[in-house]
């Protein structure tokens, strides 16, 4: 389904505290080539949330719906409600050109990666595990004892990121955000993605040799 100036889907995972929010919200603010994708839900609006802008706010039957329509890229529930990434919505961004950015964790990713297989998974890695801790302690929102759950879920998690396309170390967040946008536009000029535009040279070098005058 790729076409010229067709976008990426672009699914970004990472260690809790690495800084995934911040990173891509460093390249939505500076790129326009970007979109963050947005997820379907069965739960109700907080205040300040707008449909379609946090989310889609659906019911649990539309919901289960799209699960039969094969609508979703992957889905989840969560403390009784369900989470999913509409297929719909991210293609329609790529063919405006758009990169879609979709912030997951690594089940969803490898999901996403199964039903399109195109997708660009890429994991972000603190510098070391202090780093992480530390992190993670100075937010200052949890407990020691949560942070050490965190700290064991990405120790588990370490053991899949082979899974991903690329990984990235999240030191300094301009060489980061950089980074990423570079293997994003590397990833674009790949050459499955490229055959149409080389076709239509392949055409045009065609009528120039058997029209040679008209060309000049």
């Amino acid at each position: 389904m790729s076409k010229k100036g067709q976008g990426s889907l672009v699914v970004v995972s990472g260690f809790s505290g690495t800084g995934k929010g911040t990173v891509m919200k460093r390249l939505l603010e500076e790129k326009e080539d970007y979109a963050l994708s947005v997820s379907v839900t069965t739960r109700p609006p907080r205040e300040g949330e707008e449909n379609g802008r946090e989310y889609f706010f659906i019911t649990e039957e539309q919901f289960r719906e799209m699960i039969r329509s094969d609508e979703l890229l992957e889905y989840a529930t969560y403390v009784s409600h369900s989470y999913g990434t509409p297929a719909a919505y991210v293609f329609e961004k790529m063919e405006q050109g758009q990169n879609v950015l979709l912030e997951i964790d690594i089940q969803g990713a490898l999901k996403v990666k199964a039903k399109y297989p195109e997708a660009l998974l890429v994991f972000l890695i603190p510098p070391s595990a202090e780093e992480l801790r530390r992190r993670l302690v100075s937010r200052g929102t949890e407990d020691w004892e949560t942070i050490v759950r965190r700290l064991a879920r990405a120790a588990e998690e370490a053991d899949v990121v082979s899974a991903y396309d690329y990984v990235l170390v999240n030191d300094d967040l301009d060489q980061c955000v950089d980074a990423l946008d570079r293997i994003v536009q590397i990833q674009r000029s790949r050459t499955p993605r490229m055959l149409d535009a080389v076709a239509r040279i392949k055409d045009d070098l065609r009528r120039i040799i058997e029209n040679p005058q008209e060309a000049e």
